[in-house]
């Protein structure tokens, strides 16, 4: 009985140990992002200028990342990040699919990662688990 306990827990802690890989892995990758359209990146200037939204969007989507990447890394906010992120995941397929016909492939890894990170930070509210 005990063995099994202690199975379970061992389990649970690199459940644990895991996400967090994933929160800093994703949190990364988009402060990254956010850096790149925030600095005036000359790809990132050229990306937003065929989207035709004017480079203060670009500024807008760079804070919003940086912003979402952030509150991933606090537990409290993990799941609000996570749908802020979805959401710039979400414009980000769109625009990739209808406008700038580029690689799809990091919109969707990155796209599941946020979805597995906001599942797995849901609040009890929302059938999570309790904190």
């Amino acid at each position: 009985m005990t063995l099994e306990i202690g199975r379970r827990r061992r389990g649970g802690q690199l459940g644990r140990i895991g996400l967090w890989a994933v929160k800093a892995l994703v949190a990364l990758a988009f402060l990254a992002a956010a850096g790149l359209k925030l600095s005036g990146s000359p790809k990132m200037v050229a990306e937003f200028g065929e989207l035709g939204l004017g480079q203060a969007f670009r500024h807008v989507t760079g804070g919003i990342e940086g912003l979402g990447a952030l509150l991933l890394l606090w537990p409290r906010s993990a799941f609000v990040g996570a749908v802020i992120l979805a959401g710039i995941c979400g414009g980000a397929l769109v625009s990739q699919i209808t406008v700038l016909h580029g690689d799809l492939v990091h919109v969707f890894v990155l796209g599941a990662l946020v979805l597995l990170v906001g599942w797995a930070s849901r609040p009890a509210a929302l059938g999570g688990a309790h904190r």
